[in-house]
Parts: C-alpha cells; structure tokens; sequence
C-alpha cells in the first residue's frame, strides 16, 4: 500500500468521532455466547487431553441447530483427535469470501499451578470476570464468531459475499496445525479474499477503559536457536579450563551484548506515531522522532530501553533453555542453550544466524538451527476499506479509542496464511488491560463486559465489511 494512502486512512482514522456508544447485543444471543463460551472452556482442547475434535464437533452442533446445512459445516482434519471446523455462511457472490480465523486448541494448564479456588477447565464467572484456560486466548473469540454466525443465519442475513468461519487445531503446537493442513489439503473451503484473526491484534485497556484498537497486519516470526559446547570431560577432582558449561557460558555473555539494527516498515512507523498522540513528555517525543526517521539517535537509544518498543524496532534473540553436565561429580561432557529468535519481517534468517556466530566467535560452539520454519512470512499490505471500516465502528462503541494498524511481536496461525498468499489482519475485538494479560499463565481470565462487547463489535464489523 502507497505511504500517502496509509497516512490518509490514519487521518480518518485519528478523526472526531461523536457517535453514541451502541447497545449491547439481544440478551438471547449474550446467553447462547455464554453457554457456548461455557461448554468450550470446559473441553480439555490440550495436547494431553482430548485434542481440538470434541470442540470442533461442539461448534458443529450448534451450527447444524441453527439451520447450517450439513455441506456448509465441515469437520476436518489429518487425525482423529485434531480435527477443524469450517464452516460458511452464504452470500450473493459479489466478491471472494471473508475468512475469519480461531483456534481450538490452548495450552497446558496443571490445576495446582492456578489459585486453590480456580481449577483451569471449569468456567468460572466471578467479579466481573469469566475464569478459565482459554478465556484470552482464544475461546472467547471462537464463541463469539460462533454465536454471530448463528445470529446472522437466525435474523436471515444474506452478506454480499460469503462468510467463512475456521476454528482450527493445534495452534499453539503439535504436528497437527490445521489451517496449514487446510491450505494444503483443502484450499478451497477456506480460500478468500483476505482473512479476519482475532488471536492478534488485541484490544487494549488502561484500568478498564478502552484505549487502542489495533490492526495486526505483520508478525515477527519466532525461530529457535541452539548452541552447544562439547568435552572429552572427565573427574570433577581435576578440572580444566576447557569446560563445556564454562565455554557456553562465555558464548552468552558475548551474545548479551548483541543488538540488531532497528528496522521499521511502514507499519512500525505508522504504529509509532500513533501511539505518539496518546502518550506525552520525552516518551511522545522519542515515538515521533523514530516514527519520523529524523535520525534522533538518542531517542531510539531511550525506546530500546523499553521491552516492548525494543521488540517493535528490531530481531530479537534471548536465551530460553540451558542444558549442562550429566554428574555431580564430573566434569560436563557437553553443555546446550536455546535462543528464541523473533525475526522481523524482511529480515534474512541466514543474516540473523550470522550475527550470533560472529558475536560467539568461537568455532568450537555449534550453532544451528533447532527450529526454522521453511518460510518467510510477509507483511499484509494494510486495506484502506478495512481500516477505516474497523475506524468507523470502533469509534461507533468507543469513541475515545485510538484505531492503528500494527506489528504483532507474537506468532500466531496468520504467517500460514499470509504465506498463502491471503492477506490477514488481527483484531480481537475483546479488550485485554495492559496490565492484567494473562494468556497462558495463571488464572487466566476475561471482563465480562469486555467479551460482550467483542460480540457485539464482530457482528457491526463483519456486516460493514460485507456489505462493501
């Protein structure tokens, strides 16, 4: 997308909004969202438990209920236990279909590890909250596409063009990913014009006011990189200097040291001085400067000082794992780290592999891929029609919010279809506090305003976007 054209939706999307905030949706499809969200979270949808099947047959169900045809929701997959749902709801054919995207599967979650109170797959509603694995990430929003799917078949909408729904397995890891094997296997039931993923791009709140509305069209890509050291060993009574932990320890003081080049594209830039005009003081100042590119060296210096501005600005590779030694008593025969690379967009993985080998220095530590994903995903050139719609609503239900696109520093399924050639965009619809973002930890947990307010924004989003 031109600069000019990006700057331009930016200016509408900054604009004076005045719109009352809408009502929430009719109490009869806030219930069925509850029960779905309900009967989801209950599903142990993890590798040690029952897989993404018993989920996707759940979301069937309810569809078929409501009137879907038995050719129009589909349970597939490469294996019995992981099974996807895809789904559609007709349109008029006046354009290629909308996809929109979630997964069935979440992380482990060990019942000691979560408050005495609080057990991780019993959905819990408490203090405004619903409690339960899942609930952020991301069977609030698989319920929310669910139960708008059905609402729009119940009130007899047709959409210019059809919609799609794909509620896919092992997301967050296995050998099972389903919207991959569905691009290889099944392009056609999910094949669209561009794809909606609400398992990026959240909505961010600042002590319980809504705050940013993103537009995810880039992801960084997360790579792993082991390094290791190896020794004859031998008798811990008579040490040596060549020392395999000691060797690998002194590897990863030096990588310590190593930083990337800051490399914004337009949408880093975009994002940046976004969110310029909400903060104030030296830290607008530095968003703006570096947003700008006017060579302020000392402002990016100030923003790499932050976590998350420093992910924004550049690759990033930090240790994860340490392995050494196999006795007490002996000295370690070898000695193993794991980097976890997030590579941006257009950065080479072959330049980042190269800069750590140059900042080790030392041939005798083996550095290797342990896991590099065999393609590179681009960015989503950002839709003017897509963010301004995505303006237009948000401002619609929150008129204070403040609408950009942005680069997720996080992975998610959206890199498989971007490198299939359908363009995606994250935007979850649920706003998370900034401070409270509990995605796979502990007591993971939603506002319940906040997820009824997400399904009320998806159906006002969705039929905008189809109606255009």
């Amino acid at each position: 997308m031109p600069k000019a054209s990006l700057v331009t939706v930016l200016m509408v999307v900054f604009g004076c909004f005045s719109v009352a905030q809408t009502a929430q949706p009719p109490a009869q499809y806030q219930q069925l969202a509850r029960d779905i969200f309900q009967e989801l979270v209950e599903i142990k949808s993890t590798e040690s438990g029952v897989g993404s099947t018993p989920a996707a047959e759940a979301v069937a169900r309810h569809l078929l209920a409501a009137g879907f045809s038995n050719d129009d929701v589909q349970v597939i997959g490469s294996n019995e236990r992981k099974k996807n749902l895809v789904a559609r709801l007709q349109g008029k054919g006046t354009g290629k279909p909308i996809l929109m995207l979630a997964h069935l599967d979440v992380v482990e979650a060990r019942r000691e590890d979560w408050s005495p109170d609080l057990d991780p797959f019993q959905f819990i509603e408490r203090d405004g909250y619903f409690y339960g694995r899942g609930t952020q990430d991301i069977k609030d929003c698989v319920a929310i596409l669910t139960t708008n799917f059905i609402r729009w078949k119940h009130e007899g909408w047709i959409p210019d063009r059809d919609l799609i729904l794909a509620l896919t397995a092992d997301e967050e890891g296995g050998d099972s990913n389903g919207i991959k094997w569905l691009l290889q296997n099944h392009r056609e039931l999910i094949d669209a014009e561009y794809a909606l993923n609400p398992d990026t791009g959240d909505f961010q709140s600042k002590n319980g006011e809504p705050y940013i509305v993103p537009l995810s069209a880039a992801e960084k890509k997360s790579t792993f990189v082991q390094l290791q050291t190896t020794n004859r060993g031998g008798h811990a009574m008579l040490p040596r200097k060549d020392n395999a932990i000691f060797q690998l320890t002194a590897a990863l003081e030096r990588l310590a040291q190593l930083q990337f080049p800051p490399m914004l594209n337009e949408i880093t830039r975009a994002q940046l001085a976004a969110v310029s005009k909400l903060e104030s003081g030296q830290l607008a100042a530095d968003l703006n400067a570096v947003a700008h590119n006017n060579g302020d060296a000392a402002a990016l210096i100030r923003l790499s000082e932050n976590p998350y501005y420093n992910a924004l600005l550049r690759t990033t590779c930090t240790p994860t794992l340490l392995e050494g030694g196999h006795a007490r008593n002996a000295l370690p025969q070898s000695a193993k780290a794991v980097l976890n690379c997030r590579i941006l967009p257009g950065h080479s993985p072959d330049d980042v592999l190269r800069s750590i080998m140059d900042t080790v220095g030392d041939k005798q530590v083996e550095i290797t891929w342990q896991r590099m994903q065999e393609a590179d995903w681009p960015a989503s050139q950002v839709r003017p029609e897509v963010l301004a719609t995505l303006s237009k609503v948000a401002h619609q239900n929150w008129p204070n919010v403040a609408v950009m696109p942005i680069l997720d520093a996080g992975e998610s399924d959206g890199r498989f279809l971007r490198g299939g050639g359908i363009p995606t965009y994250g935007t979850s619809g649920v706003f998370i506090d900034l401070d409270n973002f509990r995605n796979h930890g502990r007591d993971e947990r939603i506002r319940i305003r906040d997820f009824y307010g997400g399904l009320d924004f998806y159906d006002q989003f969705v039929k905008a976007l189809a109606s255009q």
